[in-house]
């Protein structure tokens, strides 16, 4: 890939905050030879797996979110645990925790960056099939319901805006794309 002419280059290094994902403030040099600060979230990346049963339904999670303030309607999803952890594996572990169902399929749908401005984050979707049913063991922290909807019902919900999920939104609006293939 050839450099952007517009590329950054990192002149120093800061790190504000120090958890579960971390919290920077970089000095950059800007094309234009000034210095400028890049303030992000450095994070491991994360996963998320649209579950759908044999009838066409769909899995989702209903959890409340501290940031805004709601529960939100959610495909299961997980943070890596490291950069260097499989996502393949994770989503695998965060389908059988977040929901109790396993899969006999599961398929890599796409990566990106859900907020490349301010995150590192690199989310990688999964569509899983085959399921079968079996007791959710979440986090201890995490306080979930399962919801199983028909996929035309989630859909109405992500037009009237009822689930506003980007890793969600994106999920489905690929598995409708899919299903539109196969026509």
């Amino acid at each position: 890939m050839a450099v952007h002419p517009y590329t950054e280059k990192r002149h120093k290094k800061r790190l504000i905050f120090s958890g579960t994902v971390n919290f920077r403030a970089d000095t950059v040099t800007i094309p234009n030879g000034k210095k400028a600060t890049r303030e992000f979230v450095d994070h491991p990346g994360a996963v998320a797996v649209l579950p759908v049963l044999s009838d066409g339904r769909v899995v989702f999670v209903r959890q409340f979110r501290y940031p805004v303030g709601q529960a939100t309607l959610e495909i299961p999803a997980g943070k890596l645990h490291s950069a260097k952890d499989d996502p393949l594996a994770r989503v695998k572990a965060e389908l059988k925790e977040e929901t109790g169902y396993t899969a006999r399929k599961i398929e890599r749908v796409l990566s990106y960056w859900p907020t490349p401005a301010f995150s590192t984050e690199v989310l990688h979707i999964y569509f899983a099939a085959g399921l079968t049913g079996g007791k959710p063991d979440p986090d201890e922290d995490e306080f979930l319901t399962l919801e199983i909807l028909p996929f035309e019902k989630a859909w109405r919900m992500v037009k009237t805006g009822k689930i506003r999920d980007s890793k969600t939104v994106i999920a489905l609006q690929a598995w409708k794309i899919k299903q539109m293939e196969k026509r």
